[in-house]
Protein backbone atom coordinates (compact mmCIF):
# COMPACT_ATOMS: atom_id res chain seq x y z
CA UNK A 1 0.00 0.00 0.00
CA UNK A 2 1.28 3.44 -0.84
CA UNK A 3 0.47 6.75 0.86
CA UNK A 4 -2.25 7.76 -1.63
CA UNK A 5 -4.00 4.38 -1.24
CA UNK A 6 -3.96 4.81 2.56
CA UNK A 7 -5.48 8.28 2.25
CA UNK A 8 -8.17 7.02 -0.11
CA UNK A 9 -9.05 4.07 2.14
CA UNK A 10 -9.34 6.33 5.19
CA UNK A 11 -11.47 8.81 3.24
CA UNK A 12 -13.76 5.99 2.04
CA UNK A 13 -14.24 4.72 5.61
CA UNK A 14 -14.78 8.23 7.04
CA UNK A 15 -17.32 9.87 4.73
CA UNK A 16 -17.73 12.83 7.12
CA UNK A 17 -14.15 13.92 6.35
CA UNK A 18 -13.02 15.42 3.04
CA UNK A 19 -10.08 13.98 1.15
CA UNK A 20 -8.04 17.09 2.04
CA UNK A 21 -8.77 16.64 5.76
CA UNK A 22 -7.72 13.00 5.66
CA UNK A 23 -4.54 13.96 3.80
CA UNK A 24 -3.71 16.57 6.47
CA UNK A 25 -4.26 13.96 9.22
CA UNK A 26 -1.97 11.44 7.52
CA UNK A 27 0.68 14.12 6.93
CA UNK A 28 0.50 15.16 10.59
CA UNK A 29 0.80 11.55 11.74
CA UNK A 30 3.93 10.86 9.68
CA UNK A 31 5.46 14.26 10.49
CA UNK A 32 5.06 13.65 14.23
CA UNK A 33 6.76 10.24 13.96
CA UNK A 34 9.66 11.78 12.03
CA UNK A 35 10.04 14.70 14.45
CA UNK A 36 10.03 12.40 17.49
CA UNK A 37 12.67 10.13 15.94
CA UNK A 38 14.79 13.14 14.89
CA UNK A 39 14.71 14.32 18.53
CA UNK A 40 16.06 10.92 19.61
CA UNK A 41 12.71 9.67 20.89
CA UNK A 42 10.71 6.50 20.42
CA UNK A 43 7.25 6.03 18.89
CA UNK A 44 5.24 3.04 20.08
CA UNK A 45 1.93 2.02 18.54
CA UNK A 46 0.48 -0.75 20.71
CA UNK A 47 -0.32 -3.90 18.75
CA UNK A 48 1.59 -2.58 15.73
CA UNK A 49 5.19 -1.92 16.75
CA UNK A 50 7.78 0.61 17.80
CA UNK A 51 9.91 3.02 15.78
CA UNK A 52 13.34 3.95 17.14
CA UNK A 53 16.70 4.97 15.75
CA UNK A 54 20.00 3.15 15.88
CA UNK A 55 23.48 4.57 15.59
CA UNK A 56 25.78 3.40 12.81
CA UNK A 57 29.50 3.91 13.30
CA UNK A 58 31.70 5.58 10.72
CA UNK A 59 33.40 3.10 8.42
CA UNK A 60 35.29 2.75 5.19
CA UNK A 61 33.10 1.71 2.27
CA UNK A 62 33.84 0.82 -1.31
CA UNK A 63 32.44 2.30 -4.50
CA UNK A 64 31.15 -0.78 -6.35
CA UNK A 65 31.66 0.79 -9.77
CA UNK A 66 35.28 1.88 -9.36
CA UNK A 67 36.44 -0.21 -6.39
CA UNK A 68 37.71 2.99 -4.76
CA UNK A 69 37.48 3.18 -0.96
CA UNK A 70 35.30 5.98 0.42
CA UNK A 71 34.71 7.18 3.96
CA UNK A 72 31.16 6.68 5.26
CA UNK A 73 30.27 9.00 8.14
CA UNK A 74 28.51 7.93 11.32
CA UNK A 75 24.73 8.33 11.21
CA UNK A 76 21.44 7.44 12.83
CA UNK A 77 19.06 5.19 10.94
CA UNK A 78 15.39 4.41 11.60
CA UNK A 79 14.52 1.01 13.02
CA UNK A 80 11.12 -0.69 13.33
CA UNK A 81 10.35 -3.52 15.73
CA UNK A 82 6.98 -5.18 15.08
CA UNK A 83 4.64 -5.70 18.03
CA UNK A 84 3.52 -9.06 19.36
CA UNK A 85 0.07 -8.85 17.72
CA UNK A 86 1.59 -8.12 14.30
CA UNK A 87 4.08 -10.99 14.60
CA UNK A 88 1.30 -13.38 15.60
CA UNK A 89 -0.94 -12.36 12.70
CA UNK A 90 1.91 -12.63 10.19
CA UNK A 91 2.81 -16.12 11.42
CA UNK A 92 -0.74 -17.49 11.84
CA UNK A 93 -1.36 -20.68 9.92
Amino acid sequence: MIRSELIQKLADENQELTLQEVERIVDLFFREIIERLAAGGRVELRGFGAFTTRDRDARTGRNPRTGETVPVTAKRVPYFKPGKEMRERLNAK
